[in-house]
């Protein structure tokens, strides 16, 4: 498993991943760990992830984390019971396990390798260990917290609470003077929380608690050379989250809230401290100068655990990198720029030791859960000789995909559960519930959907073979334009606005800059010519941004208009459509009325035409006070004499008789309102070419028409657009309707200025009722 930080991936090469802590439901948790109960070979882990040594962890908890000076082994101390375990790291497993009478606090290793230890337990005890078991125990007066070993005196140095530092001289194999550190009276020390041995010269520091100082010593004088004080207003503020203290769960120190050092880690060139505190803030400092040169603020408010100087073996990180960890989060960042970090590493479970192996990329954490935590940071450093093979293995990592724990199993909601026919199945153990659907196996949700739609298979295919061949026709040679269109497969009404509200801000970009131009002297010429070639790049929409590519390729992107979301979110777009749609029996209705309409000879009785007049459909037939089966005397008779004066009614409607306009000299023979037919009974007409054209009826009321083109050519003359005796102001529309000229003398009725006043029935107009009523 991989965790990126920023530009910095992290492999988790043992424990449990980082940051992933709720990443994995329970029950798959469960579930793995019940298929592996009672075998100790096959632990539970995560399916993906490296277990780089083999049994690292401890029953309960691990307190203290070392390796050896010949980086061969690894000795860690736990719990419970209390323990210490070392592995060895050539063969990558555990080479034996040993329990002691107390818990750990902290313990030293005083041989290149691991035979001969020092613990301090939390029963103030010490106890000497070596290669065959337990050599001696000795105690102390108080209760230690942390150990050291000054090599060329043989000394273990033990702090404990209050103000003595304990000396055991190993050579000699008994107690010295202890060293007494000054506590002044009105701020007295509480004890000692870390000792610090510089490897350059060898000078001694301390970290003490209830002030925030720094008292170092010279061993060879056993006296005090100097007192580094921290300033007091910068770290007493913590910027993290605010520490609450339970009485009578923590312990007097948290409660007090008193400040104080909790580690110290010297660089090797012996010029630079860093010095970590209770409130989370690590403070780097030159020996020469009291003053910090950077300032880091862990961002938790915890009390830092572990603070180390990372050097040599670093690919990107460079030198004069600084390690810190609290409980929560382990942080490298660089001397020079505190306030960016290299990598952040979040652990699953709480820390209580960090250790990093020397020249390398590799961390080993002890924490509160069973399983100690390896992690592996390629940009830090090179891998160790003993796991080489850990490059290989993260450069393969990076080129395939890493498997995800959801692999198995097909996330789907409550409605494809319903359509699937699974709904039944809720409340058992094939349907694990998470958030608002359900996780079901992949080979069960498989045979549910091929027996749901058994043409699933054959659809998706026919679907694939679509998408291919129209990529085939897509690489064609084409037109620009075609092209483009080419692009826009679904919602095309979409990309439509889109290209007009992209010509019209283009459109006023250009206006705009027309208008600079005309405004601009000749010096901002250069200017003027950068803003051109700015307006002329195209602008990013949603047609060329390809963020939004599938939403004209994929027709499941495609919009719904019928919806509801869409009527609501477009209510005008939604009111037109209904507004143009049309029922199947309005659309019958409509072709019977144009199929009636086209019949010349077709008329309605006055019944019918009184049904379309302007009353017809009036309110009044209905009342809704009248019991069923009774009558209405006053609707009827309302109706009858709205009835009657509909049939006296004379229409404004000028009606031009339908006269043949065969020529000038035929117009005037005969009666001009006379019809078509009568005309062509009682005459012959004569053509322009003085032939003659023949016209005879059948018996059957048929027609007969002979013609006799000239063969004489004539060259056509331009009519004149004004007829004879065509009236000023009026505009033939056909045979029979003209529009314009004088209107009808005399006062409008009162029903004509009021026009319409109730709705219309059916779909036939009044005014064409009232045209055929009135022709016949």
């Amino acid at each position: 498993m991989v965790v990126v930080s920023g530009d910095v991936k992290v492999y988790t090469v043992n424990g449990a991943v980082a940051g992933s802590s709720s990443s994995i439901p329970d029950w798959i948790t469960r579930k793995r760990a019940a298929k592996t109960k009672g075998k100790r070979a096959l632990r539970e882990r995560v399916e993906g992830q490296v277990e780089l040594i083999q049994g690292f962890e401890f029953p309960e908890a691990s307190n203290k984390v070392r390796t050896t000076r010949d980086g061969h082994h690894v000795v860690a101390t736990g719990t419970y019971k209390p323990q210490m375990r070392v592995w060895d790291l050539d063969e990558l497993t555990m080479k034996f396990e040993r329990h002691t009478d107390a818990e750990n606090v902290d313990f030293i290793i005083l041989s290149d390798n691991w035979t001969k230890t020092v613990h301090l337990q939390n029963d103030r005890s010490v106890e000497l260990h070596t290669q065959g078991g337990f050599h001696y125990r000795t105690r102390i007066p108080r209760f230690g917290r942390s150990l050291a070993y000054h090599f060329p005196s043989c000394d273990a140095l033990v702090s404990a609470s209050g103000n003595e530092i304990y000396r055991l001289n190993l050579e000699q194999g008994r107690f010295l003077n202890p060293i007494v550190l000054d506590s002044p009276e009105d701020n007295p020390i509480l004890g000692v929380n870390c000792i610090d041995i510089n490897p350059a010269h060898q000078l001694l520091g301390f970290g003490i608690d209830g002030t925030p100082s720094v008292q170092f010593w010279d061993p060879r004088s056993r006296s005090r050379v100097g007192v580094l004080n921290l300033p007091k207003g910068r770290i007493s503020r913590p910027t993290g989250r605010a520490v609450v203290a339970l009485p009578g769960v923590d312990d007097e120190e948290s409660s007090s809230g008193s400040l104080a050092v909790t580690a110290i880690a010297s660089r090797p060139d012996g010029l630079s401290y860093a010095i970590a505190t209770s409130t989370g803030h690590t403070l780097l400092y030159d020996i020469r100068s009291p003053k910090p040169f950077a300032f880091k603020d862990q961002g938790y408010g915890l009390p830092i655990k572990n603070v180390s100087w990372i050097e040599g073996g670093s690919r990107m990180a460079g030198d004069g990198m600084v390690l810190t960890a609290d409980r929560k989060v382990v942080k490298i960042w660089d001397q020079h720029t505190p306030s960016s970090n290299f990598v952040s590493i979040t652990p699953a479970t709480d820390l209580n030791d960090v250790h990093h192996i020397p020249g390398s990329g590799l961390l080993l954490t002890a924490n509160e859960g069973i399983q100690m935590a390896t992690y592996y940071i390629p940009q830090l450093g090179p891998a160790p000789r003993w796991a080489t093979f850990l490059e290989n293995i993260t450069e393969e990592m990076e080129d395939q995909s890493t498997r995800n724990v959801y692999e198995d199993y097909k996330f789907i909601e409550r409605n494809e559960l319903r359509v699937l026919g699974l709904d039944h199945l809720i409340g058992t153990p094939a349907l694990k519930p998470y958030m608002h659907g359900y996780f079901v196996s992949l080979k069960l949700y498989d045979t549910a959907r091929v027996i749901a739609n058994p043409f699933a298979y054959a659809e998706h295919r026919e679907k694939l073979i679509k998408e291919r061949m129209d990529k085939l026709a897509n690489s064609r040679i084409r037109t620009r334009k075609d092209a483009a269109a080419a692009m826009v497969k679904v919602n095309k009404a979409l990309a439509q606005k889109v290209q007009k509200d992209a010509e019209r801000e283009r459109t006023k970009k250009e206006k705009k800059q027309a208008r600079k131009a005309k405004q601009a002297d000749e010096e901002a010429g250069d200017a003027m010519a950068v803003d051109d070639e700015a307006a002329n790049e195209e602008p990013v929409t949603l047609l060329n941004d390809p963020r939004f590519k599938e939403l004209f390729e994929n027709p499941e992107f495609a919009v719904d208009e019928d919806s509801r979301e869409y009527a609501l979110l477009n209510p005008s777009a939604a009111a037109q459509k209904r507004s143009r749609a049309k029922t199947v029996v309005e659309e019958e209705e409509e072709e019977e009325s144009d199929k009636s309409s086209s019949d010349g000879l077709s008329e309605r009785t006055d019944d019918e035409s009184s049904d379309d007049s302007s009353d017809a459909g009036e309110l009044t037939k209905f009342d809704p006070r009248t019991r069923p089966g009774q009558k209405n005397a006053r609707a009827e008779q309302q109706h009858a004499r709205t009835r009657e004066a509909n049939r006296r009614r004379t229409p404004n409607i000028n009606l031009t008789p339908l006269v043949p306009h065969a020529s000038a000299a035929a117009a005037k023979l005969g009666d001009k309102n006379a019809t078509f037919g009568q005309r062509l009974a009682s005459r012959q007409t004569t053509t322009n070419t003085g032939k003659s054209a023949g016209v005879k009826f059948s018996a059957d009321g048929g027609m007969e028409m002979s013609f006799t083109p000239s063969s004489s050519v004539t060259v056509d003359q331009p009519r004149s657009t004004k007829k004879k005796g065509a009236r000023k102001g009026v505009e033939m529309l056909g045979a029979t309707m003209e529009r314009g000229g004088d209107e009808p003398q005399g006062e409008l009725r009162e029903n004509e200025k009021r026009g319409r006043t109730r709705r219309r029935h059916g779909q036939r107009s009044g005014s064409k009722n009232t045209f055929r009523m009135l022709s016949a």
